[in-house]
């Protein structure tokens, strides 16, 4: 830690209302370069303020390939609502009857245009999959490379963020790149196993490693307010940033791709990469890597092309241009309460839309390559990360309709929202069909009705076209996987480094029955969050469990017990209508009977290891791990080792008077005491320090919001630095 700091001496003895004068504060963040980002209007804007192009022979309009897919796509959907009304149109439509056609169509249109747009990306891929980014020999600018972060492991993110530090400085460009953290931590012991995780790095890297740390007393507007805070303070010194999530990890060439490309589109806006997951070991997790990997490249391909210079961000492993960012990026809070009003969640979609309404473009570079994340390791995991996703992308309802929005960017809109009402659809589609099947078996036909009829009415079905179209959904709803498994057993080295061709077979039939078991517990899930979110309950913004393992079995039954008594209702209900209705159904009462053990097994590494050794649902990146993730997980267990991360805090400021010298001098300048206000926090837990005999004492008796208040005082930290360590003995 001595690179740190210039004049060691005991903190107790400064004044207390004073920030320490010998720490470098320089070396935390640098000089402030201050740039305004002003709040943008969602129902005002002028075309005429749209910018110019500097580039306009780089603007091309994939007219053809959008037609090919939103054209195609609506004609297999006219096909299918023809088909479905040919299924109905058996005596009498009846008001169920049409709710079932409405419904089908809602959902067969989604999975259409998945498809179509899954053949694009196919072809295009066969024609220039293995085409790769140039890389820039030089670059102009200086770029920032930001990481948020949130009560994460600090050990992991530390260690990530210095594993991409040294891939990029061995490219020969690491000079024009500098390194942040941007910490919103709210948990007192993380927060200061970050910031000695933070000078354990720059003690590795050296004095010259231009990596800074900043942590928010408080994290308005959530990750948004966080890369906003950053953009208004220090952004006027870079041209771009590369904006990375805490799972996040890329090479040194994706992050130079990106630059490169950035510097040679001067109308380019935001670039985005194509994170493919890796690191995950437990079964759930290994299904989505799986998928991720070989079914991703299609879908991502497809959506790049028919986008464009319209395309989208998912708000991470990309880069943006910052002024363009400041000047068009300043999110709105929406008018009214959570969970449709207030900060906007998903505000990826958002800021991709207002800076493609400024007239910057946005895209992906789908075959950059070298660009990871991380995936939730457990059905749990993701369902708790969803909920916060679908409350995020059904608040795009009140942005759709902003002015001056592209009509493919209300698209990508359009998709955020069907992904989770597509939900409640089929659940509503599936209870429709129940209930006319019911009708169908159990109620007599009304012989006397107002109108004059030959025959009664009977609710019937040509159930030889219904096989048919159930035939035609299932096509369609697996033939992206089939084109992305084409695509890996027609490559070489992705067919050998996935276990084989036969292996790689094996492995997709696998995934595919895991996700059909999975999809009806999602399904009920989701549909869950969106009824909740509906009638008014907000979410909160919890950390993402990442590790490996599995949750307590007890906890599990109390999140599933309601998904398996409706899997037993749904099968005892089928039973008593009809023996066919069960087996066309049986999947979806398979993955909810068996949700507890699904839900089980899916965050046992066991299970995941046992799959891995058999050869199944293997990548590439797992086969072969990509020397950045090998550095950053080396780094991780060495860091690990230290037991930073589950070290407390208040013992550890108080242990080491160097690092206590360096957290304070993190710390903002003092604010000026206003006579007559008392901070309850701060009052109480001054009391417990000086009524306590030690250091463990004050770790044992301080709650949380006390522990931040003494951690981000440098009054009480001295009485903290005061007490010893144990209580001497008493002697009465």
């Amino acid at each position: 830690m001595d690179a740190l700091i210039r004049q060691p001496q005991d903190p107790a003895s400064q004044d207390p209302h004073s920030a320490p004068a010998h720490p470098d504060i320089d070396h935390c963040m640098p000089p402030e370069a201050l740039l305004a980002m002003p709040t943008q209007s969602l129902r005002r804007f002028d075309a005429s303020e749209r910018r110019k192009l500097l580039a306009p022979h780089l603007w091309r309009t994939p007219w053809l390939s959008r037609l090919f897919v939103f054209g195609g796509g609506l004609a297999l959907t006219l096909y299918g609502a023809t088909e479905m009304y040919g299924v109905i149109n058996i005596g009498a439509i009846t008001t169920l009857k049409w709710a079932l056609l409405v419904l089908f169509v809602c959902n067969f249109s989604w999975i259409a245009i998945a498809f179509t747009s899954g053949i694009l990306g196919f072809f295009w891929l066969l024609l220039h999959g293995g085409a790769r980014p140039a890389q820039p020999q030089t670059l102009k600018h200086r770029t920032a490379v930001v990481m948020p972060i949130y009560n994460e492991a600090p050990s992991r993110v530390f260690s990530a963020m210095q594993a991409i530090h040294e891939d990029v400085a061995a490219t020969g460009l690491g000079q024009h790149f500098d390194w942040f953290f941007l910490s919103d931590t709210t948990n007192p012991d993380v927060w200061i196993a970050e910031e000695r995780a933070y000078v354990a790095m720059r003690v590795r890297l050296g004095p010259d490693a231009r990596i800074f740390y900043r942590r928010r007393p408080k994290n308005t507007a959530r990750k948004a307010g966080n890369i906003a805070d950053f953009v208004e303070r220090w952004g006027g010194a870079y041209a771009h940033m590369v904006v990375l999530d805490a799972d996040s990890l890329m090479t040194g060439e994706a992050i130079l791709g990106l630059t490169g490309a950035m510097e040679a589109d001067p109308d380019a806006g935001i670039i985005q990469s194509l994170p493919l997951i890796i690191n995950r070991n437990t079964m759930f997790a290994r299904v989505q890597q799986f998928a991720a990997r070989i079914y991703g490249p299609v879908i991502a391909a497809g959506l790049s092309v028919w986008s464009g210079r319209d395309g989208n961000y998912w708000g991470h492993n990309a880069i943006i241009r910052v002024r363009a960012f400041a000047d068009h990026c300043g999110l709105p809070d929406l008018r009214g309460r959570p969970p449709f009003g207030g900060h906007i969640l998903s505000h990826d979609f958002v800021e991709a839309a207002l800076i493609r309404r400024a007239g910057y473009a946005v895209y992906m570079l789908p075959t950059l390559g070298g660009s990871y994340e991380e995936s939730p390791p457990s059905l749990i995991d993701l369902a708790a990360r969803d909920r916060r996703w679908c409350q995020g992308n059904l608040q795009h309802s009140r942005v759709i309709t902003a002015k001056g929005l592209k009509l493919a960017t209300r698209q990508h809109f359009a998709t955020g929202i069907m992904s989770y009402m597509a939900s409640p659809f089929w659940m509503a589609q599936l209870i429709v069909g129940i209930v006319l099947v019911f009708q169908s078996a159990y109620i007599r036909p009304e012989y006397f009705t107002n109108e004059f009829r030959l025959f009664p009415a009977w609710p019937r079905f040509d159930a030889e076209r219904a096989l048919a179209l159930f035939g035609l959904t299932m096509a369609v709803l697996l033939a992206p996987k089939l084109m992305g498994l084409l695509i890996a057993l027609f490559d070489k080295a992705t067919r050998q480094a996935s276990g084989g061709g036969w292996r790689l077979i094996g492995s997709a039939l696998v995934e595919t029955v895991m996700s059909a078991l999975f999809a009806p517990v999602m399904m009920v899930i989701q549909t869950g969050s969106v009824v909740q979110i509906v009638f008014g309950r907000d979410t909160g913004w919890n950390p993402q469990r990442r590790d490996d393992g599995s949750i307590p079995f007890s906890s599990i039954v109390r999140r599933h017990r309601s998904h398996v008594a409706l899997g037993f209702v749904t099968l005892i209900a089928g039973l008593l209508i009809s023996p066919s209705l069960v087996a066309w159904m049986s999947p979806t009462i398979a993955g909810l009977i068996l949700a507890i053990f699904l839900s089980w097994g899916s965050g046992m590494l066991s299970l995941g290891l046992a799959l891995k050794s058999l050869g199944l649902l293997l990548t590439p990146e797992e086969t072969t791990p990509p020397p950045v993730a090998t550095r950053a997980n080396g780094l991780a267990a060495e860091l690990a080792s230290e037991n930073i991360d589950d070290a407390d805090g208040i013992l550890a400021i108080h242990a080491d008077p160097e690092f206590r010298a360096i957290h304070e001098a993190f710390l903002p300048p003092v604010k000026p005491h206003v006579r007559g206000v008392v901070d309850p926090d701060r009052a109480v837990a001054e009391a417990k320090l000086n009524d306590a005999d030690s250091a463990e004492e004050v770790a044992r008796w301080l709650r949380p919001k006390e522990r931040n208040v003494v951690l981000q005082d440098r009054a009480l930290i001295a009485l903290l630095a005061r007490l010893p360590r144990t209580a001497p003995v008493r002697v009465e």
